[in-house]
C-alpha cells in the first residue's frame, strides 16, 4: 500500500506528477480533446529524451526488458486508471503483465506534443491483441513522464480520456491492489 502521508511516495507524488492540460495539448481551443498522434507534428527532442520514449514504447509493445525498465527511477510512480505503483519493482509488474495478456503488442503511432527538461508528454495510438481471442483493439492515450535532476523517470501517467485521475475512494483502493500485488502473479526480476 502507498506509504502514509508525508512520507516518500507522498512527496514523491507531489513533486513529479505531471498534470498535462489536454484540452491545451491535445485540442484546439472550443473543440474536442484529439488524442489521435500525428507523427509529422511531433516535436524534436534530444537523443535522451528520445531514449525514454523508445523504451517506454517497447513497455508498451510487450518488451518487458530489464533494460527498458532502466528509464524509471528505484523510487517511481506509475499512474493510470487501473494501476498505482510506487516503486520500479511494482512498474515492472505492469510490464512484465502485458505478455501474459495479450498476444500481440504495438506501439502504431506517437506524437510527441510537449518536451521540457523535467517532463515529456506524447500521444500514443496503440494496439492490443487479447489471447485467446484475437480481437485487436487500438487505444489512442496521453503518456506523461516527470523526470528527476538525473534524467530518470519519477512519474509515469497514461491518461486514456480527457480527465485526470483520482486518487480518493474505491478507485484508489483498486489501483493501489493492482500495483501493490500483481508482482505475485507476473514475477518481474528481483533485481529490479
Amino acid at each position: 500500500m502507498p506509504e502514509a502521508p508525508g512520507s516518500g511516495t507522498e512527496d514523491l507524488h507531489k513533486s513529479y506528477e505531471p498534470n498535462p492540460d489536454p484540452q491545451q495539448l491535445t485540442g484546439h481551443p472550443g473543440k474536442a480533446v484529439d488524442y489521435e498522434p500525428y507523427p509529422e507534428k511531433s516535436l524534436k527532442i534530444s537523443s535522451e529524451h528520445e531514449a525514454i520514449v523508445k523504451a517506454i514504447t517497447s513497455l508498451y509493445s510487450g518488451s518487458a526488458s530489464e533494460q527498458d525498465m532502466q528509464v524509471y527511477a528505484e523510487k517511481a510512480i506509475y499512474d493510470d486508471p487501473l494501476s498505482y505503483c510506487d516503486t520500479r519493482y511494482k512498474i515492472a509488474g505492469q510490464w512484465y503483465g502485458l505478455p501474459k495478456i495479450f498476444n500481440k503488442l504495438e506501439t502504431k503511432k506517437v506524437e510527441v506534443v510537449k518536451d521540457t527538461p523535467t517532463e515529456i508528454v506524447w500521444k500514443q495510438r496503440h494496439a492490443y491483441t487479447l489471447r485467446g481471442l484475437n480481437a485487436t483493439k487500438e487505444v489512442d492515450s496521453l503518456v506523461s513522464v516527470g523526470l528527476d535532476d538525473e534524467g530518470k523517470v519519477r512519474y509515469h501517467k497514461d491518461m486514456w480520456n480527457d480527465k485526470d485521475y483520482s486518487h480518493s475512494g474505491i478507485g484508489k483502493l483498486i489501483k493501489n491492489m493492482n500495483g501493490d500485488h500483481l508482482t505475485k502473479i507476473t514475477q518481474p526480476p528481483e533485481s529490479l
